[in-house]
C-alpha cells in the first residue's frame, strides 16, 4: 500500500471544509487544510456572518423611531459607518482565531496558500507537493459579474461590507436573496436605495405570495424597487456614477452593487490533472456521498452548485468524514438529505421558509389546501409602523401532512427553524391544530389558522 502524507487533504477553509478537517481529524485521520485567504470562507468573513450583523445595524435606525409609541423621547444617536466596521472587522477577525484554533486543537495541519491538484493523490501549493490518500473540494463559490459597459466601476458582495466613504445613493442590481438583503440594509443605514431587477418580481424560486409580500413591504420602507429594469452602461462622472437603463432613463449613484448570482469557485484548482469533470453549471460533478468520477477525490459545498448555504455544507462534510473514516462512537453514519431545508432571508422584515411553495406543492402533490394569515404584529399597535406580517401553511390533502410553511415578519428565522424540526417530522394539520399557541406571539398565528383560503395565489 503506497504511503501518502496525509490521510485526507482539504482545499478550502470555509465552513465545509473546516468541519470534514475538523472532524476526520477527531476521528483519528491525519489531516491538513489549504487556505490562501482568511479562515471561514464566504459565511464568516463577507458574508452570513457580517451580513446579519449590518442587518441588526440597519434595524435600529426604525427601532429608535418605533420607540416613541412606547413612551421614548428624544433625540436618536447619528449612525457612524466607520465604527461599524470597525467593529465588524474586530469581530470576524477573532472567528478567524477561532477557526484556526479548533482545527489546530485537532491535529489538522493548516497549510497558507493556493492548492492545486497535480494529480489523483497530489496537491501543490506555493511550489512544494503533498500526497494524500483522499483530497476534498471545498473552495466554495464567487460572485457572479455579468458583462457590461463600465463593469470596472461595480462593486459585488464581497467589497459592499468596507465600501468609503458610505454610499448616500445605492444602486442594487439583482433580485435574489443577497440583492434584496442588501438593498434592505442599506435602506435601514441610511441610504437612498435603488434596485434593479429584469425578472417580473424578485425572489425567484420563493412562494409567490412571499415574493409579492416582501417586495410590497420594502417599497414601503423607502426601497425604490424597479422591476424588467437592467443596466446598459456605467460611467464614472463628477457627480457620481452615471448609469444608463436599458429603457433609455438614467440615474446617478454613488455606488453600484451588482448581486446577480453567486458561481462555484473552480478556476485555477487543476482540475483538469486529476481528470475531474464540471457539470452544466461549471459546477464539479458528485454522486450521493459526494465523491468525484476520480475515486480519491471528494467535492461538497457551494462548489457543488446544489444548495449554496452554510448548514447545508457542514451536513455534507459530516457525511463525507463518516463515509471515509467511519462514523462517531455509538453513531450511524450520516446522509444527507435536502428535503424540507429551512431558510431565512434578511430583508426588512425577514423572511423564513421551509418546504415547498404552493405553486411547487400544487405540481407534487395535486390537491393542496392553503391557511394564509396576514396581520399587524402587536408591537406595531403602538409604535406607528405600518408593517404587516405575512403566515402561510400549504397541507397536502391526501395526508393532511403540512409540506410548505412561509413567513414574512420580524425573527421569521427564528420562528420557522422550530416549526422546520415539526415538518421534517412529519407533522400534519391536525397536530398544529392540537398545538397550544403561545400567547401574544406572532408564532401561534402558525397553530390557530382553522379555515383554508378558497382560492390559489396568483403569481406575481
Amino acid at each position: 500500500m503506497k504511503n501518502f502524507d496525509f490521510d485526507l487533504f482539504v482545499i478550502g477553509g470555509g465552513s465545509g471544509g473546516v468541519r470534514a478537517a475538523r472532524m476526520a481529524a477527531q476521528r483519528g485521520a491525519r489531516v491538513a487544510l489549504a487556505e490562501v485567504a482568511a479562515m471561514g470562507g464566504t459565511c464568516v468573513n463577507v458574508g452570513c456572518i457580517p451580513k446579519k450583523l449590518y442587518s441588526y445595524a440597519a434595524h435600529y435606525a426604525e427601532a429608535f423611531e418605533e420607540s416613541r409609541g412606547f413612551g421614548w423621547t428624544g433625540e436618536a444617536p447619528v449612525f457612524n459607518w466607520e465604527r461599524l466596521k470597525t467593529n465588524r472587522a474586530l469581530e470576524i477577525s477573532r472567528l478567524n482565531g477561532v477557526y484556526i484554533q479548533l482545527l489546530q486543537g485537532s491535529g489538522v495541519q493548516i497549510i497558507e496558500g493556493w492548492a492545486t491538484l497535480a494529480d489523483a493523490h497530489t496537491v501543490e501549493v506555493e511550489g512544494r507537493r503533498y500526497t494524500a490518500k483522499h483530497i476534498l473540494i471545498a473552495t466554495g463559490g464567487r460572485p457572479s459579474l455579468p458583462e457590461v459597459k463600465g463593469r470596472e466601476l461595480v462593486i459585488t458582495s464581497d467589497q459592499i461590507f468596507d465600501i468609503a466613504p458610505f454610499p448616500a445613493r445605492l444602486l442594487v442590481v439583482g433580485g435574489g436573496y443577497i440583492a434584496c438583503e442588501f438593498a434592505s440594509i442599506f435602506n435601514g443605514l441610511g441610504s437612498q436605495v435603488t434596485q434593479l431587477y429584469r425578472g417580473a418580481q424578485v425572489l425567484r424560486g420563493f412562494d409567490a405570495e412571499v415574493r409579492a409580500f416582501v417586495a410590497a413591504e420594502m417599497v414601503k420602507t423607502g426601497v425604490d424597487l424597479r422591476l424588467h429594469a437592467d443596466v446598459a452602461a456605467i460611467s464614472q462622472a463628477a457627480d457620481g456614477l452615471h448609469v444608463q437603463l436599458q429603457d433609455g432613463s438614467s440615474t446617478t449613484v454613488d455606488a453600484v452593487l451588482y448581486a446577480t448570482g453567486r458561481l462555484p469557485n473552480v478556476a485555477g484548482l487543476g482540475l483538469e490533472n486529476a481528470g475531474v469533470p464540471l457539470n452544466h453549471q461549471g459546477a464539479i460533478e458528485v454522486n450521493a456521498h459526494y465523491q468525484t468520477s476520480v475515486p480519491s477525490i471528494y467535492a461538497l459545498g457551494d462548489v457543488t452548485a446544489r444548495i449554496q448555504l452554510t448548514p447545508v455544507a457542514l451536513g455534507e462534510a459530516m457525511v463525507v468524514v463518516d463515509h471515509l473514516f467511519g462514523a462517531a462512537a455509538g453513531k450511524k453514519p450520516r446522509h444527507m438529505s435536502y428535503d424540507f431545508i429551512p431558510t431565512a432571508v434578511f430583508t426588512h422584515p425577514n423572511i423564513g421558509t421551509v418546504g415547498y411553495s404552493e405553486a411547487d406543492a400544487r405540481k407534487v402533490f395535486g390537491k393542496v389546501s392553503i391557511y394564509r394569515s396576514e396581520f399587524k404584529a402587536l408591537k406595531h399597535t403602538l409604535s406607528g409602523s405600518t408593517e404587516r406580517t405575512l403566515m402561510k401553511l400549504v397541507v397536502d390533502e391526501a395526508s393532511d401532512r403540512v409540506v410548505g410553511l412561509h413567513m414574512v415578519g420580524a425573527d421569521a428565522g427564528e420562528v420557522v427553524q422550530g416549526f422546520a424540526v415539526a415538518m421534517k417530522a412529519g407533522a400534519t394539520k391536525a397536530i398544529f391544530d392540537s398545538t397550544i399557541g403561545i400567547h401574544p406571539t406572532a408564532a401561534e398565528e402558525f397553530v390557530t389558522m382553522r379555515e383554508p383560503v378558497k382560492e390559489p395565489a396568483r403569481a406575481p
